[in-house]
């Protein structure tokens, strides 16, 4: 099984109250691309509209070249898994794989009935569901299911997967086994993939490359550390948690030095600076009691405190307030106490410019 190179050309939904607006965008063959954005930032709809399901007002889709764009959906060759999986309730998980290979797809002949048992065989070895074959949906478990419906998916052997918030109603400890194994299925299959999600950490571990959208609008594409650690805009900063976004100016001379509206901070930034804002990410800012020999360093007073586990968020006004997260090791070493003047510090290579 491999994958097939997607190309989206200035591609148009309108639902009234909400566009996809003039989107486009280049998935390579083998891919795997994870799109995050807000609630309703079109993210199923690009899905939906990609698999036939709705369509569009003005663009086009090709499929390894191939314009599909008013083709029906069972000849797109593309597997669709839902977030509340879409079983068949009535057939058994056996059933429920094999239903696809039934239809035909793309003009190509119903496989007989022993290529199916083979296929239904080798997807159920893959994603472990050997012994589950002869179960009904109502049986099994969230991961249960959806594995289910990912081997449903693959059994037609797409050249597109497309993969709609496929972990978010899982517990963290079978979200965390499936993600471990929609990678290694990935590696094996190469199936070309688009994945949904709102969990950064899933976006961050999957994707060769993420989309961000917001408002239908096809924000920022790139690597997960460029979109992480380098937003384009504030909207995608503030969107993938950069939390400490300021505005400021760059300081007359210096052109790598920018100061803040907020307070009298001037900070070094490795970046050529042009623009009009200045991001940290939390987890890259340090806290110590004495001075540190950095290159952006700051003292003020600890005046929040927020315990979320395994990781702490804490705010330093200097002012401006420093949102900056600490693993419980760290704090605990540190053990700071609200009120208490601490150094905020990081390096110039953590201050992002846009």
């Amino acid at each position: 099984m491999s994958g097939g190179a997607l190309r989206i050309e200035a591609l148009t939904v309108n639902l009234g109250g909400f566009h996809l607006r003039e989107l486009s965008l280049e998935v390579a063959a083998g891919e795997y691309l994870v799109i995050v954005g807000p609630t309703g930032a079109g993210k199923t709809v690009l899905l939906e509209t990609l698999a036939g399901l709705r369509r569009p007002e003005g663009g086009r889709l090709y499929l390894d070249g191939a314009e599909i764009t008013a083709m029906p959906p069972e000849r797109r060759g593309i597997g669709f898994v839902y977030q509340d999986y879409a079983l068949f309730p009535h057939l058994t998980v056996a059933e429920n794989i094999a239903f696809g290979l039934h239809l035909r797809r793309g003009g190509r002949p119903r496989p007989a009935r022993a290529e199916v048992a083979q296929r239904v065989a080798v997807l159920a070895e893959m994603l472990g569901l050997e012994r589950l074959l002869d179960r009904r949906p109502a049986t099994l478990s969230g991961g249960e299911a959806q594995r289910v419906a990912l081997a449903r998916a693959l059994a037609v052997e797409p050249r597109l997967l497309l993969l709609d918030e496929p972990l978010s109603s899982l517990d963290p400890s079978t979200r965390a086994a499936l993600r471990e194994e929609l990678a290694r299925l990935h590696r094996t299959l190469g199936t070309t993939t688009i994945h949904v999600t709102h969990d950064f950490e899933e976006a961050f571990t999957l994707g060769d490359r993420i989309a961000v959208i917001h408002h239908g609008r096809l924000l920022q594409v790139g690597s997960p550390e460029e979109v992480f650690r380098h937003p384009r805009d504030e909207t995608v900063a503030r969107f993938v948690g950069m939390g400490n976004i300021f505005p400021g100016a760059p300081l007359d001379g210096e052109a790598r030095r920018f100061r803040l509206q907020a307070g009298p901070v001037l900070l070094a930034a490795e970046g050529r600076v042009r623009a009009g804002h200045a991001a940290i990410r939390p987890e890259e800012i340090l806290l110590s009691r004495q001075p540190p020999e950095a290159a952006n360093r700051f003292q003020g007073r600890l005046v929040a405190l927020e315990d979320r586990g395994a990781i702490l968020r804490l705010q330093v006004e200097v002012p401006p307030a420093f949102e900056v997260w600490m693993t419980r090791y760290a704090f605990e070493r540190l053990s700071p106490h609200l009120g208490e003047r601490l150094w905020v510090s990081f390096p110039a290579s953590a201050v992002h410019l846009f």
